[in-house]
């Protein structure tokens, strides 16, 4: 890493080249006790000390780890990754309070700190071992990763096309200590190298006043239609985007006794709660009050000839169900909604999947 840097700084006198070239290991990351119920995202952009002091300023992020992703050897130290060959990506993982900031606004943080369009490395480290990437948990992160370098490369701020790697996650091996906090640990050296990288006069010229402003992304966005069409299952399109109604009786949740949350399956968005699921007979999950008044959306349709009022996400505008006026107490009303429109999220999976908010409601 920083090959030319570290002879510059060898030769400032700020560096030696023990300290930089040290042979421990890298471990495989374990998560302590005090990150519990946080969120993790694994993301790579050159050189992990600035990536690091980046995510750090971020309200909502906890901790940042810096380590190893993206190859298959094991415990690598930092010698054979900067040198290449071992699949490995200089990379960090970033624990996050999911009810603070989203992981939306966490890649939003990432392309301020990284040049999206080098694949060839970053700034002053070169080589793959120092490509920008994100690597996703699941098909959710993909759909979110995928709708946000659609958004940044219609911005136009870019002359080149992105060239960032979407990889699935497979392991992340935290790196030598001397690595962790660098920039605290060795803020004159940081500065150093971080100047003559040129990575802060790339990204003043790419976001000029931005840079500094606060990321401010809707928590619960709605993706591009290309992508509801790869992450939905012709049902859920159909019903979401186009409409539908899927069979009474024969679906996933109209059944469904656990205690835990349903939300918008294209946004992630919480909308009810089986604390107000109740069994109407009809075949569909019911409920009597969404968790948020303010998180659906009513409209009237005549497709029946008589009026209907139908029920709408209101982040992802997605087509829900309906609502009638014969429930049971305490609304006296009765949200029919299809099965294909919701993700079911049980409660004792709300914390690890960043529904931290939604815990309170099932508290005694």
């Amino acid at each position: 890493m920083k090959k030319l840097m570290v002879l510059i700084l060898l030769l400032a006198g700020a560096f030696t080249l023990q300290k930089l070239v040290a042979s421990g290991s890298a471990v495989e990351s374990t998560q302590s006790p005090e990150l519990d119920g946080l969120v993790v995202a694994t993301f790579a952009g050159g050189c992990f000390w600035c990536v690091e002091s980046g995510f750090e300023k971020l309200p909502g992020v906890r901790e940042v780890i810096s380590g190893y992703s993206g190859g298959d050897l094991k415990n690598p130290t930092y010698r054979q990754v900067s040198g290449g060959g071992t699949g490995h990506i200089e990379s960090v993982q970033i624990y996050y309070d999911a009810s603070t900031i989203s992981y939306d606004q966490l890649l939003m943080g990432l392309w301020k700190l990284i040049d999206p369009t080098d694949n060839g490395g970053q700034f002053a480290d070169r080589g793959p071992q120092y490509r920008p990437a994100v690597f996703y948990a699941n098909d959710r992160e993909k759909a979110i990763i995928a709708a946000s370098l659609k958004k940044l490369q219609q911005s136009g701020r870019y002359d080149k096309p992105l060239a960032v790697d979407v990889l699935p996650f497979k392991s992340f091996y935290r790196a030598e200590e001397y690595h962790q906090d660098y920039y605290k640990k060795n803020p004159v050296r940081y500065k150093f190298y971080r100047y003559r990288s040129g990575r802060d006069q790339y990204l003043q010229k790419i976001w000029g006043d931005e840079l500094d402003k606060p990321v401010v992304v809707s928590r619960y966005a709605k993706p591009p239609r290309q992508v509801l069409k790869e992450m939905l299952t012709p049902l859920q399109y159909k019903v979401t985007q186009e409409e539908g109604t899927e069979p009474p009786f024969s679906n996933a949740y109209w059944d469904e006794k656990r205690d835990g949350i349903y939300v918008d399956v294209t946004t992630g968005e919480p909308l009810f709660s089986s604390k107000d699921k109740f069994k109407s007979g009809t075949g569909w999950p019911s409920f009597t009050r969404p968790i948020n008044p303010d998180s659906v959306v009513q409209k009237t349709d005549y497709k029946l000839v008589f009026p209907r009022h139908e029920v709408r996400s209101l982040s992802g505008d997605a087509h829900l169900g309906h609502v009638f006026k014969d429930g049971p107490e305490p609304t006296g009303l009765r949200y029919c909604i299809n099965s294909a429109s919701l993700k079911f999220i049980p409660r004792e999976e709300l914390r690890e999947k960043g529904y931290i908010r939604e815990l309170s409601l099932f508290e005694e």
